[in-house]
């Protein structure tokens, strides 16, 4: 039970930066982003990403712009603001500062 909390936590906490890597290759439509997200096996449904892009976006890390879809509906298209950019750049660095520090902790440790 612990070890699932604490797993849950550990990508609860990783996920906006995540996310904000995604976007930042361009733009990009939600579900995309939920297949980018599974394939790093990261799995999250709408349920979770949508309050998670509306935050991004109040913050104004993400906006968006509506396009024309051939299949259906417009759909909502999000890009990363240079703010958004900004903010990814320095939770990089903090990434691996935290990958060094994790790695440095874990090292000559037997299971």
């Amino acid at each position: 039970m612990i070890a699932e909390n604490t797993q849950t936590q550990m990508r609860k906490g990783i996920l906006e930066y995540c996310i904000l890597s995604i976007i930042s290759r361009g733009e990009i439509y939600a579900s995309d982003i939920i297949s980018e997200l599974k394939k790093a096996q990261l799995l999250v449904v709408e349920g979770t990403l949508y309050p998670l892009l509306t935050r991004l976006k109040n913050n104004g890390l993400l906006s968006y712009i509506w396009k024309e879809s051939t299949s259906g509906p417009p759909r909502k298209y999000y890009e990363i603001t240079a703010e958004g950019l900004q903010v990814l750049e320095k939770l990089d660095v903090t990434w691996k500062e935290l990958v060094f520090a994790v790695s440095t902790s874990i090292e000559g440790r037997t299971n």
